[in-house]
């Protein structure tokens, strides 16, 4: 329950911060930040899917 109500307070949090924002371009930056992590994850487990698959056909 405490990290439901903590991601609540990060998502008003950064909506706040949106709508006190200068120009568009904090917007753009905040999407990007929030989508980079999953971006990096998804390619560390291809990375790690790809690598064990070459090892597997190897033997």
């Amino acid at each position: 329950m405490q990290l439901v109500f903590t991601f609540l307070q990060q998502v008003e949090i950064i909506e706040g911060k949106i709508q006190n924002a200068p120009d568009k371009g904090y917007e753009i930056g905040v999407f990007i930040g929030s989508i980079l992590p999953f971006v990096v994850l998804v390619l560390i487990a291809y990375a790690i899917y790809y690598y064990n698959k070459k090892r597997l056909n190897k033997e």
